[in-house]
């Protein structure tokens, strides 16, 4: 995943915040899980990372451009 040139500059860190501090998660029907974080070092972008059903395994993370924060 981070051998794709529009993926290089994702930070390993910035991966393991976004599991451990997720600002949300959502569970897909396939069982893998979404999370995403907003990553202030890259100009407020929203980050998803998806988790394979382990939790722990990280299958795909990449810079979701449609992602919106919910207000409360």
């Amino acid at each position: 995943m981070r051998l794709r040139p529009d993926r290089a500059d994702i930070k390993l860190e910035w991966i393991e915040r976004t599991i451990e501090s997720p600002l949300k998660k959502q569970i897909q029907d396939d069982g893998r899980i979404r999370c995403w974080s907003k990553i202030e070092e890259k100009e407020g972008k929203y980050l998803r990372v998806i988790l394979l059903e382990d939790g722990e395994t990280v299958h795909n993370a990449f810079f979701d451009r449609n992602f919106k924060e919910e207000k409360s």
